[in-house]
């Protein structure tokens, strides 16, 4: 049972809207449709929302992406969690801009902010939803490209893939991962 749902991104208002930041705005999204308000609290290197009514915290690590893995370790400590009782929200460079993937486990794929949560917490058997953002026509530049915000055309898919994957999760909380991931795991355009 997912006990915890964790939401990648950058804290600061230059970062977000920017690709890197998808795994922030879909946990905004889960708590705004699970109605568990919109005020999150410090805790845990995190900004949390506990959403009593569904046993969930939603968490915002504010360590930046490359250091997630602090604040995951941290939150797992402090609430007595089990790995397999996560489900963290990124974005993907190797998937296309309207993909989601749904895993039980796996490696980091190049991601530092998963990365740093696998080298934390020594395990990489968490569940997590990727979502695609694609990658730059110029390959040297991911950087840059990761910290960019979406394109007006990007912006309409991206809006599709936000809702897809905040019903992805929901499914997730009431059916299991299980049974959820042929549900989530669709190119959405």
């Amino acid at each position: 049972m997912i006990k915890a749902l964790i939401g990648l991104g950058n804290p600061g208002k230059q970062y977000k809207n920017t690709r890197h930041n998808v795994g922030f705005m879909v946990a905004d999204l889960v708590a705004s449709a699970l109605k568990c308000g919109k005020k999150y609290k410090e805790k845990c290197f995190s900004h949390i929302i506990e959403c009593v009514d569904h046993d969930l915290l939603i968490v915002k690590p504010q360590t930046y992406m490359n250091n997630s893995g602090v604040a995951v370790k941290n939150l797992l400590d402090d609430y007595r969690l089990k790995p397999d009782e996560i489900l963290v929200v990124y974005d993907d460079l190797d998937l296309p801009l309207g993909s989601l993937r749904l895993r039980k486990k796996g490696s980091s794929g190049g991601h530092r902010g998963v990365k740093s949560i696998i080298d934390y917490i020594k395990t990489e058997d968490f569940p997590r939803l990727k979502i695609g953002i694609g990658r730059p026509a110029n390959k040297k530049d991911v950087v840059n490209y990761v910290l960019s915000p979406f394109t007006k055309e990007e912006k309409f898919i991206l809006d599709k893939v936000l809702s897809s994957a905040t019903d992805c999760i929901l499914n997730v909380l009431k059916y299991g991962i299980d049974k959820a991931i042929s549900h989530c795991n669709k190119k959405i355009i």
